[in-house]
Formats: C-alpha cells, sequence, structure tokens
C-alpha cells in the first residue's frame, strides 16, 4: 500500500502518439508506474490517446481513456472518475504540459486532486526559462549568457546584447521543437517566430551559442525528505549543438577527469534538491574541455528520454523508482531491483561502455537535409554494451538498421572528405573514420568538429585495426577483431579469407553495482572474454523459447511491433516456457529487465542472434512479432537448423516471392493487380509500358513502403529505377498497375486447419496512400454484405494455403466492384494492439498460444469473423514534420508517419472526431465574426471531386479560395471563391495564412512536378500558423464531414475500455412536445445513459435520428420527485427549460410515477414546482414555478457594466441594437423591434448566440409587443438555433417587457411563438410558466 494513505485513486497522463522527441521511453515508464500503482492497491485510471502501447493494455490500469489529450477531456476525466492524485511526471512534456494546464487555472485544487512527486511550483521554475535562470542565480549555479523572450523584436535585442551566433530554446517543448541556431539577425528572426509559436506560453530562452564544449547529462533522483543519488553521468560525442537525442552518447561519461566528473556531479544534486524535485530529473550541462568552466542548459522534472537510456544502461528502473517515491516511499526504503540486496539509494556503478545511436527517418524523404541541430530528427535509437567503447560502438552500428556492420560507409556527396568534416550531419562518425584512413591527424579533425580527442583516438584504433586486418589474418587478430565489435562477415569482407578460426561469444550480467553483489535478473551482453555469466547461470528446466524484438522505432516500424513482442513473451511464460527476449531498443517494455526470463541487449543481426541460439538452445524462435526486422532473419535461421515457430520460412517466403504468390493466388481464383518484378531500367519501362500507366513501383521485402511511388511517366520511372538500382538492391523491383480503389486490411489469425478474424479495417483515403499513413475505420462503413463475404472467404483460403500457424495481416483493394489482393504480411501488423483493444480479442495471446499447438477451436473465441462491437474505432496517423522541416509532407505509397492515436465513438462521425482532434487537427468551425477560409488547389483527375468537397465546405459557411484551373471548376458551379495566382510565398497566400483567412489547406498537386518545392515551402509555413494541410480529398471530406456533425470536446463519449459495451442494447424513449417545442425524454434511473451528450446528437438529428430540439434524461433525486438533465441537440447542457418541464410533470404523472397534481423536479440549479392540470385523467398542461429572474450582468454572465443590462446598446453584425439581458437559470438576451417575421434569424441567431459579450453563449428572443399582455416572440436558442418556441425564453421576454415598461407585473401575459401560445405571470416571488404538454409517440432505439 502507499505510505500515503489518501492516495486511493490516481489518474495518469500518458505521453500520446510517437512522435520525434517523444517515443516509446515513456511507454516503458508509463507502464512501469502503472503496475508499481496497481501493486500498491491504488485504483489506476489512465488517459492516453496512443493504443500501440503496452500502458494502455487493459491489466495496467482499473480504467483506461484512448481519449484525446487536452485539457478539456481530462477536466471530463477528472469529473466524472474523481481521482484524488494525478502522476504528470512519466507522460513526457505532453503530460507535464497539461497538468500545469489545470494546475494554474485552480482546476486540479478545485477538485481536491493533488500532484504526486514534484509540485507545480517547482516543475514551473524548471521549465520556466526565466524562473530557471534566477533559480541558478540563486544557488550560484552558472548559466550561459541568455535573456528570455517573448517577441520577435525582444529576440533580436537579447542577441545583440550577448552576441551572435545564439541557441533558441522554447519553454515548455519537446525534443527541442521550436530551436535553433541563428548565425544572424535573419536567421533569428525565423527561428524566433518559430520557437514562440512551439512553446504554449510563448516564451523562449535566447542563448549565447558556446560551441565545441562538451555536452554532459546527469541522470538523477530524489526523494521527498531530500536524499539524493546520481543515477548515471552520459556523455555526448558530438559537442553542445547537436540535441542530445540526435547525438551518439556514451555511459558513463569517458572523458571527464575525476574533479569533472564531481564537479557536475554535485551541481546536479545541487540543482534538483534547490529546486525541489521528488522523483526523477535530467540535468544537462555544458563544459569547456579547455578549463573547468560549465553552464547548466537545462533541467527536465520528469522521466525522460534519457531516463530510459539510464535505467537500460544501469540496470535502475528510473520511472519505477520516482512512482513509488510518488506513493510516499523514500529511495532507503526501496528495494535495488536487479540486485535484490541493496535499496535504491544505491549509486549504480558501471563495469561496461554503453553507447546509444540514434536511428533517423532521412531515408524515408528524398533531398531533406540531414543537418543535426538544436531541434531533434531521430525517430528512435538503439543501444548496444561493451567491454569497450570499440565493441559497444561496432554493436550500436549494425544493430541500427542502416545497412552498415562497420564504419565504413559510401560518402552521400563526391566533396573532399575534409570539407564534409565541417557537416554536423547523421553521416559525421562515417565522416571522421573516413578521414581518419585517408590520413587526416585526429588533432585536425578535432579542429574541424571540436569532438573530443579520445574518442577520434578510438576511432583511430578502429582504422589502424582494419589496416592490419587487410594485410592479413591471424588467431591473435581475429580476437582483437571480435572483441573490438567486429562481426564475421566484415571480416571475412576486410580480409578476404574464406574460412575464420570460430570465437564463441560469451555474455556478461548488468547488475547496476559493478559485480559487488548478485543480480537476480538476468540481463545480458555479449563480449569476446574468458568467461560467461550467461552459460554458468543455472536454468528452470523449462523448455526455451526465443523471442525477436523489433529494433529501433523508424517510420514503418514502430511501438507496435514492441507491443506485440511483449504479449508474446507473457503469454509463453504463462504457458510454462522460459522465455528469452533479443532486442536493442532501450526505450521499450521489451527490454524492461523484468519483461522476459532472460533479456539479451544485442544487434537483430544474423550473427548475434546465432550466438545466442548457441548458448540458449531454444525449441524455437518466434519472428512473427519483431516487424520486417525479425521476418528478415526468417531464411537465415531456417538455414541453419533453427525452428520457426508459427507460420514456416516456406510459408513467409511465398507471401513475399512475387512470382509464388501469384500462382497461389491463381489458384484460388483471387485476384491482384497486374505486375511482375523486374531487375533493370530497360525491364521496368517494359513492364509499365505493358501495363499502363500510373503504375506502382517498390522493392520487395521493405517495410513501411520504403521507396515506393506511383509513377505516371516513363521519365519519373527511369528516374525512379536509377536511384533504386545505385543502392544494390538484391531482389526484385515489383512493378503493378496502380488501381484507385477503397483499400481495406483484414488481421487473420490460424492454426492451419482454422481462422478467426477479429475485425476488418477500411481505410477512409483510397489506395495510393500508405497504410500506415490512412486513417483506418474498424468496423467497415461502407462494404456491402456481399463483398464482405467474398473478403472472408478470400482471407480464410489465403491464411489456410500459407500455412499459417498464428498471425497474417492482408491488404485489399475494392476496385470497380471487384476485390484485389495488394499483398500479405505473414507477420503481427501495426493494427494488432488497436483491434486488440477495441474488439476484446487479445490476438498476440491467441496467435502465441496457435503458434505453441493449440487449436483456435480451443481458445473459446470460436472461428471465423468475430462480432463486432458497437462502437466505431479510427485510427489517425500521426507525423512529425514540425521537425523535419523541410521534408515533402504530400502522402503517397511510402509510409511518412511516426505514430498513430485512437478515437473510439458510438458514430463514425464522432471516433473520426476524437482521432483527428487526438491528432492535433480540431476542427475548425466558422462563427459570426469568425471567418474560416479553405484554400484548394487540386490536380485535373480530382477537380470532379473536389466540386463536391467545395460545396460541402461552402455549406458549412467556409470561404473558398482556390488556384486558378481549380477555381474555373468552382465558379462554373456558380460558388464564390477568391482566385489566389498560385501556391508561392510571393502570391499572398502565405499573407493570408498569417492574418488567419485561412483555416485549412487541400492540396493535390503532383507530388514530384515542379510546384514540390513550393509546396513544401507552404506546408512549412503552415504548419507555423497552426494550419492543417489535406493532400487526399478523402481526408478533407472527412474533416467537413465532422464539422458538419458538430462534435466537440464536451460533447462526445468518454470511453474506458476497460468497461465497454459489448453490444446495442435497446433504449425506450417517450417523445413530447410542448409549444411545438419536441424532445426526447429517456429514463436514466439506472445510469446506464453515460454520453447524454454524445446520445443527443444523434437521437436529435431529424433525417437518421428521432429528430428532436433535445435530450432529456430523468434520474433519481434525493430532493424532489425526480431529477431532470437536458442537452441540447448540439450535445451542450442546459440548465432550465420551461417546456421541457411540463413534459417532465405529464410524464411523470402519467408512467404512474407521482399521482397528486404537484409535482417537485430537481434541475442544475435548484427545484421547481409543477402544478398537473388534468384532462381525462392525462395531464394537458402544467404550470410551472420557473423560480426568479435574475438581471445582474455577471448572472449570465455578460460583460456589460452595472447592476443591470437594461436596454443597452448592442453591436452585432455591424448594426447597433437595444437589448435587456435576463438569467432564467440560463442566460438570455431580448430584443424588442416592430417587426419579427421577416427578420433573417439565420444570420442574425448565430451572431448574437456568440457575440463576444457573452462569453458562454446566449439564447436571443427577438420580440414584438402587440399590446400590454400580448408578445409575440422567436427565438434563437445556444445550441439549438431557432426553435418553436422556449419556456425559459418567454419568461425573460415577459421579465425584459416589464421592466423596459411594455407590461405591468403581476399580471397573465400571452406569448404567442411559432409553435402556439403560452402564458407568463412576473411577480415579486418569481416567474410562472403555464402550456400544453403532449405525448407525441413512445419507441426503441439500439443504443
Amino acid at each position: 500500500m502507499p505510505l500515503c494513505k489518501d492516495i486511493k485513486k490516481v489518474l495518469v497522463i500518458g505521453s500520446g502518439p510517437i512522435v520525434i522527441g517523444q517515443a516509446a521511453e515513456f511507454d516503458y515508464a508509463g507502464a512501469q508506474a502503472c503496475r508499481v500503482l496497481k501493486e500498491a492497491g491504488v485504483n489506476v485510471v489512465l488517459v492516453n490517446s496512443n493504443p500501440a502501447t503496452i500502458m494502455t493494455d487493459k491489466a495496467l490500469a482499473d480504467e483506461i481513456y484512448l481519449e484525446p489529450l487536452n485539457a478539456e477531456t481530462l477536466r471530463r476525466i477528472i469529473l466524472k472518475e474523481k481521482p484524488d492524485s494525478l502522476l504528470a511526471g512519466l507522460g513526457g512534456q505532453t503530460g507535464l504540459t497539461l497538468a500545469m494546464q489545470l494546475s494554474a487555472d485552480g482546476f486540479l485544487e478545485t477538485h481536491g486532486v493533488r500532484l504526486l512527486g514534484t509540485d507545480a511550483a517547482a516543475i514551473d521554475c524548471a521549465e520556466d526559462r526565466e524562473l530557471f535562470k534566477k533559480a541558478m542565480e540563486k544557488i550560484g549555479q552558472p548559466t550561459v549568457p541568455s535573456d528570455i523572450a517573448h517577441t520577435v523584436e525582444a529576440a533580436l535585442e537579447v542577441a545583440e546584447k550577448i552576441g551572435y551566433p545564439v541557441i533558441v530554446r522554447p519553454a515548455f517543448t519537446l525534443g527541442g521543437a521550436g530551436g535553433g541556431v541563428a548565425e544572424n539577425p535573419t536567421e533569428l528572426t525565423e527561428v524566433a517566430k518559430t520557437g514562440l509559436d512551439a512553446s504554449p506560453i510563448t516564451q523562449i530562452l535566447v542563448e549565447r551559442y558556446i560551441y565545441g564544449w562538451k555536452e554532459i547529462e546527469f541522470e538523477t533522483m530524489r526523494d521527498a525528505l531530500g536524499n539524493v543519488i546520481a543515477v548515471c553521468s552520459m556523455e555526448n560525442v558530438d559537442p553542445v549543438g547537436v540535441h542530445t537525442g540526435d547525438s551518439i552518447v556514451v555511459a558513463p561519461a569517458l572523458t571527464l577527469s575525476d574533479r569533472e566528473l564531481q564537479m557536475l556531479r554535485s551541481a546536479s544534486l545541487e540543482i534538483i534538491s534547490s529546486l525541489g524535485i521528488v522523483g526523477g530529473c535530467n540535468c544537462q550541462f555544458a563544459l569547456n574541455p579547455d578549463s573547468f568552466e560549465y553552464a547548466v542548459i537545462e533541467v527536465n522534472p520528469r522521466v525522460s528520454r534519457s531516463s530510459a537510456l539510464a535505467s537500460k544502461a544501469t540496470g535502475y528502473p528510473i520511472a519505477k523508482i520516482t512512482t513509488k517515491i510518488a506513493l510516499g516511499y523514500t529511495l532507503d526504503e526501496i528495494r535495488n531491483y536487479i540486485t535484490g540486496k541493496t535499496c535504491a539509494c544505491f549509486e549504480p556503478a558501471l563495469d561496461y561502455v554503453v553507447v546509444k545511436f540514434p536511428k533517423w527517418p532521412f531515408d524515408k524523404f528524398a533531398g531533406i537535409s540531414r543537418k543535426l541541430g538544436t531541434q531533434m530528427k531521430a525517430t528512435g535509437e538503439v543501444m548496444a554494451i561493451g567491454t569497450s567503447f570499440e565493441a559497444a560502438l561496432m554493436k550500436a552500428v549494425r544493430g541500427a538498421e542502416i545497412s552498415l556492420d562497420t564504419l565504413n560507409a559510401t560518402p552521400v556527396d563526391g566533396r573532399d572528405v575534409e570539407d564534409r568534416l565541417a557537416d554536423r550531419d547523421d553521416r559525421r562518425l562515417f565522416t571522421v573514420f573516413e578521414a581518419l584512413k585517408h590520413g587526416i591527424t585526429p588533432q585536425r579533425i578535432h579542429e574541424i568538429t571540436r569532438i573530443d580527442l579520445f574518442f577520434i583516438y578510438k576511432l583511430q584504433r578502429l582504422a589502424d585495426l582494419e589496416k592490419e586486418l587487410e594485410a592479413g589474418l591471424s588467431p591473435e587478430l581475429y580476437e582483437t577483431a571480435k572483441k573490438s565489435g567486429y562481426p564475421d562477415s566484415a571480416i571475412r569482407r576486410i580480409t578476404g579469407a574464406e574460412e575464420l578460426p570460430h570465437l564463441a561469444a560469451f555474455y556478461k550480467m548488468v547488475d547496476t553495482c559493478g559485480a559487488e553483489f548478485s543480480a537476480e535478473t538476468p540481463y545480458f551482453y555479449s563480449a569476446y572474454d574468458r568467461a560467461c555469466e550467461s552459460r554458468e547461470l543455472a536454468r528452470s528446466g523449462k523448455p526455451c523459447v526465443m523471442v525477436l524484438g523489433s529494433g529501433p522505432i523508424r517510420i514503418g516500424q514502430g511501438i507496435e511491433f514492441d507491443y506485440s513482442s511483449v504479449h508474446c513473451v507473457w503469454t509463453l511464460k504463462k504457458l510454462g516456457f522460459d522465455v528469452v527476449i533479443v532486442n536493442n531498443n532501450p526505450e521499450t517494455v521489451s527490454t524492461d529487465y523484468d519483461t522476459a526470463d532472460r533479456l539479451y541487449f544485442e544487434p537483430l543481426c544474423a550473427e548475434d542472434v546465432m550466438n545466442i541460439i548457441e548458448v540458449e538452445k531454444p525449441i524455437g524462435v518466434v519472428v512473427a512479432f519483431g516487424g520486417q526486422t525479425a521476418i528478415r532473419l526468417t531464411g537465415f535461421l531456417d538455414r541453419h537448423g533453427v525452428r520457426i515457430l508459427g507460420t514456416s520460412a516456406e510459408g513467409i517466403d511465398i507471401a513475399e516471392d512475387r512470382e509464388r504468390f501469384d500462382a497461389l493466388l491463381e489458384t484460388y481464383g483471387i485476384k491482384r493487380p497486374k505486375g511482375c518484378g523486374v531487375l533493370t531500367e530497360a525491364e521496368a519501362a517494359e513492364a509499365a509500358e505493358r501495363l499502363g500507366y500510373p503504375v506502382l513501383l517498390r522493392p520487395s521485402y521493405v517495410i513501411g513502403g520504403q521507396n515506393m511511388t506511383i509513377v505516371h511517366d516513363e521519365e519519373h520511372l527511369r528516374r525512379y529505377m536509377r536511384r533504386i538500382l545505385t543502392g544494390g538492391i538484391q531482389n526484385p523491383v515489383l512493378v503493378d498497375k496502380y488501381m484507385m480503389g477503397s483499400e481495406l486490411e483484414v488481421d487473420v489469425i490460424s492454426d492451419g486447419k482454422d481462422v478467426l478474424i477479429p475485425g476488418v479495417m477500411q481505410h477512409i483515403e483510397r489506395a495510393g496512400v500508405h497504410s500506415g499513413d490512412s486513417i483506418a475505420v474498424y468496423p467497415p462503413y461502407n462494404i456491402s454484405d456481399a463483398m464482405m463475404r467474398r473478403i472472408i472467404e478470400c482471407s480464410e483460403k489465403l491464411a489456410l494455403s500459407l500455412g499459417t500457424k498464428g498471425l497474417v495481416n492482408i491488404q485489399y483493394l475494392i476496385w470497380q466492384n471487384e476485390l484485389y489482393v495488394i499483398e500479405v504480411n505473414p507477420r503481427a501488423s501495426r493494427t494488432v494492439p488497436y483491434i486488440s483493444k477495441v474488439t476484446g480479442v487479445p490476438m498476440v495471446d491467441l496467435a502465441t498460444r496457435v503458434m505453441t499447438g493449440t487449436a483456435i477451436k480451443d481458445l473459446g473465441f470460436g472461428t471465423g469473423l468475430c462480432k463486432t462491437p458497437p462502437y466505431y474505432a479510427v485510427k489517425v496517423p500521426v507525423f512529425s514534420f514540425e521537425k523535419l522541416t523541410d521534408a515533402n509532407s504530400y502522402l503517397g505509397p511510402e509510409m511518412k508517419s511516426t505514430g498513430e492515436v485512437l478515437g473510439i465513438g458510438r458514430t463514425l462521425n464522432e471516433a473520426l472526431f476524437k482521432g483527428l482532434t487526438a491528432a492535433g487537427l480540431s476542427p475548425a468551425v466558422p462563427t459570426p465574426g469568425k471567418e474560416i477560409g479553405v484554400l484548394l488547389s487540386v490536380e485535373e483527375h480530382d477537380r470532379t471531386e473536389a466540386l463536391a468537397l467545395a460545396e460541402k465546405l461552402k455549406m458549412l459557411g467556409m470561404r473558398l479560395f482556390a488556384t486558378p484551373d481549380t477555381a474555373v471548376v468552382i465558379e462554373a458551379l456558380g460558388i464564390d471563391v477568391t482566385v489566389i495566382p498560385s501556391i508561392a510565398e510571393n502570391d499572398g497566400v502565405f499573407g493570408l495564412l498569417d492574418n488567419g483567412k485561412i483555416g485549412y489547406i487541400v492540396y493535390t498537386g503532383a507530388a514530384y512536378d515542379s510546384t514540390v518545392d513550393l509546396y513544401v515551402k507552404l506546408h512549412r509555413h503552415a504548419r507555423q500558423a497552426g494550419v492543417p494541410c489535406f493532400t487526399s480529398l478523402d481526408t478533407a471530406n472527412a474533416m467537413a464531414d465532422i464539422i458538419a456533425a458538430g462534435y466537440r470536446c464536451d460533447n462526445t463519449e468518454l470511453v474506458d475500455i476497460n468497461h465497454m459495451r459489448t453490444e446495442r442494447t435497446l433504449l425506450r424513449f417517450a417523445k413530447m412536445e410542448a409549444t411545438g417545442d419536441d424532445y426526447i425524454f429517456v429514463e436514466n434511473f439506472d445510469g446506464k445513459v453515460t454520453c447524454p451528450e454524445s446520445l443527443s446528437i444523434t437521437l436529435c438529428d431529424r433525417h437518421y435520428g428521432i429528430g428532436a430540439f433535445g435530450l432529456v434524461l430523468l434520474e433519481k433525486s434525493s430532493v424532489a420527485d425526480c431529477r431532470m438533465r437536458i442537452f441540447n441537440r448540439d450535445g451542450s447542457r442546459g440548465q432550465v427549460a420551461g417546456n421541457s418541464l411540463r413534459n417532465v410533470g405529464k410524464y411523470l404523472h402519467d408512467a404512474g410515477y407521482v399521482s397528486g397534481d404537484t409535482v417537485r423536479v430537481e434541475i442544475e440549479n435548484g427545484i421547481r414546482q409543477l402544478k398537473l392540470y388534468l384532462t381525462d385523467g392525462a395531464v394537458s398542461s402544467v404550470t410551472v414555478d420557473m423560480g426568479r429572474a435574475v438581471l445582474a450582468p455577471a448572472a449570465l454572465p455578460c460583460t456589460f457594466p452595472g447592476e443591470k443590462a437594461i436596454n443597452v446598446p448592442l453591436t452585432v453584425l455591424g448594426q447597433e441594437y437595444r437589448v435587456t439581458c435576463v438569467s432564467m437559470g440560463n442566460p438570455h438576451c431580448v430584443v424588442f423591434c416592430d417587426r419579427i417575421d421577416t427578420l433573417p434569424l439565420q444570420k442574425l441567431g448565430p451572431a448574437f448566440e456568440n457575440a463576444p459579450e457573452f462569453p458562454e453563449r446566449v439564447n436571443t428572443e427577438f420580440v414584438r409587443v402587440v399590446n400590454p399582455v400580448t408578445l409575440k416572440m422567436r427565438v434563437f436558442e445556444r445550441g439549438n438555433g431557432e426553435t418553436f418556441a422556449c419556456g425559459s425564453g418567454a419568461c425573460a421576454a415577459v421579465v425584459a417587457a416589464v421592466e423596459n415598461g411594455y407590461c405591468e407585473k403581476d399580471r397573465d401575459i400571452t406569448i404567442k411563438v411559432r409553435g402556439g401560445t403560452l402564458t407568463v405571470r412576473y411577480t415579486n416571488d418569481g416567474v410562472t410558466l403555464t402550456g400544453d404538454a403532449k405525448l407525441i409517440f413512445t419507441g426503441e432505439v439500439r443504443y
């Protein structure tokens, strides 16, 4: 149990989707935290939008909300779940920033929620650049000369004062987002603007650029009593100026003297103590290599990327310890989980070297700048452990999956090597190595790169070793090469030797304490030594299974594969196997010390894996869950006699080999787009001519659609083939006829006899956009029953014919009502986590059981297609273009997204809204006074479809802009459009973006023609302005649909995936009306309607629902006969409604819930008394005590001065009106007019409703005084538009008429409205409303 006994229920905020700067490390940290909280008996409420994580697994929290991570959603979840505490430090910058927002506005304090761990003041002090600088000055810690700026002008003044070059560091951002180096005022103007836009508090630090200084990090830990330790020191190989996430990092720091090490260690402990940090904290320093001068760069008061690296490097579980401390424990009370003997206040000691090597996405974006700076660009990383820097570095390089097993990389251009040394890019390590081999001295390389000579001399040693190897191989030299990290493949290539001596790999254990204590958790790295701690380890005697992980996070292979690997391990352990996992990604749950029985932190390369197999002797190896990384090893393992668990190597090869797969399809009469494999440029041109353009080109055996493209002509095809062939590919290039149909995905589990299909997904975007970049919808939204039957039949045949034992992912295309197979992936796909969570089918668990011999029929889930749950689930891709500013964001067949989010809703549009919002694409909706423009620029073949989109946007009130050719087509339809000469900067479009005139861009121009550079610049500028760009008409149409649907963050259902409805249930209702004001009444005495806001939108729709102005819930009350809650048709909450109250009285009486002629009803702001009038035993009319009218402006609220707002001027749409403001429990603005019948209420109403004088919107009554006892009224209700009547509005109209002298108090006043007649009486005691109440019909609806 927690030491703090008042911690009962904790809200944990996750980090959201994988983006550059915030990757899988927070899944690892969050999963650890949730497990600690659960073990302590705490109720865990988790909020995260990322479905691909272990963290969002059902077992890790009691309530799990896959919801958008924004302040509004968190407020709603807190109100619903009522946690007493909030843990934010494990959700990256996203979680921290959201927690600080809720703390700053007082919401947490108001609702009794406390921040666990570091308090808000300490977080502010660390994150706010100005406060941090002052805090460092107070304790005498040096900082780099700098100052705070909130404007570009202020930034320029700071730079003028401290001198160029400068570094810009935005506050409250992740991965250096928005930051950069500026050499002069022109560059600073651009960088400062970007940084200010990126910071949620519009604040940047402008700092003197201390080029050439070392960058050192300390990961520290502190408890609430002030006990503090340094967990790990880390050193960047690159000097200051390259983001630590983009630098090669070593642990422990290798180039520091003892004095330097102790100096920075002491500084980090002093900083964390002075700030009052509780838990893990990362401190970054710059150190002058020529003196003992240092400066504090920044402090991260949370678990960070470096925390994950430090945890895996030392074995010290930082996230777990941080959570324990948050529960009230102190470091001396927490056990060291690795040794089981020492406590957490022992500082780890390393007797090995750890190297982290980044994984960059540059191969995905042709022509993108490879330059590295203060803004992170790497998508992931690998970690390697060795007995020396050289050995660890060589392991890291070959494990990074960059097609290298040495440091000999082909230069990216033909410049002289010494010139290239000055380039700070992803190739710098290899350029340094090349320079050394060309005879450039270490000193000269140091002068150019400022990389410490220690590292350069280590590389010199490797260069010298290769020269020796070239001269001839001896057993001693072979051993030296192995100890230096060279694999046999590299040694053969360098020496030319056919036969090599054999030297077995030995494995050492990570123990956190330099072997001072024995370790209880087997966690190994290879070395060529004389002792093997793995072989010496006592085994359990259980059969052993090896699971291959997926390596570094990269575009095309992300965290979803780690999810699958971990679930496979967990299931195998349950089944009684000893499980070994091999992986080299420090950010993941799979490389946590206690996930498998034994962990090998090794490259996923053939030799490395075989060396482990020699030691472990597994009965089988699982490759199906490690993505393409693991699948690529299948053939090698099979040739070496290693048993592959699951689908055989033969089945995998059939799926990947074009000719064999085509033959299989022909056997079953299953179609696929025509195509063939080619090996030369001429063959490709001939194939394309035969198939007809456009064609799809892609290499075989790739991930994420790498190097996949659609070409429309021979010139483009030849250019593509020349680029591909220069890369030395070994497998054929596939040429397929391109068909722009609807794309589907099917995940299948097969045991070779039966199949189970958890779900079928349909993409929003048609074929041509990579499946990873498409919005995927489950269940399909417009597939006919006949086509669905065909899909299931084909899926069963393909899975069984491939001999699948486990999972297979099949992608289909529907074109001209015919089904085509696009491809088959004989492994887990990226859709597995989200389909598992939405359907409740544990796909990896079932597939693993099938792999080990269990029949599908015995798993308890049946066979065939699983039952569809009563929700839509929409997977939306997330991109990191803000970090890759010059990347072409145009979506096509090559994957570009780094992560994904999930939206779950009762309807497709609700799920789409939540998914797009979670992905950062919150819909911008036009309102009176707030015009939203859309820029349309589409290719010729898209223009017909663009017309429908233009018409839809115009109906939504959008202003249309278009480039000339697109504009001509739109204007021909009679739609107004403003012509923009082109998308070039000097043609005005950038100014429109800056001025907020354009809210969306729809661009489907050619991805490879002369306009591509213009689009890249446009997209970059739009991103800075927060304007989304859509390169697919399908995506743009989806956005238009959800805008039309009217969903907002406050009217969607909050879905707890641990307690989802399993089927649609019948909901009984009554449709009733009072004076034409119709509402749907639902008994909710059992509380089964959990999200009336969302339900109201669908049920009130007059075309697709029951149709009404709102939804009324009747609920239990402890103070009245009934409690009434009312929701407008847009899902917004209504406070009081006289017409609905009358019908509540009729409903309760006629249904037998009350028997007399009076009823008491509890509403939002009190209790209302109802007097019933009966005809033939049924209620026919009702008088409602509406309470007192309030005239104080603050009660509405409205911004008018004074004690009352009676006959005050209000300007709307450029015209002045005299208005009177009245609160009847909800806000009303009454306007007296000579004529009301001809008023353009559809235009006037929204303008009044959203006038800035009414911050919470307002109901508006337009009233004509007929005589002293008769008023005529039209009403425009907030959230509903013009209605037939409004009971509280009629009351407000009478109160306003009395206050303005048109009517007398204490008299019955007749109000004529569109729906009939009401009677209102305004007295000193309050206001009463009398009118009819009628039942229209009753019925049932599926909910």
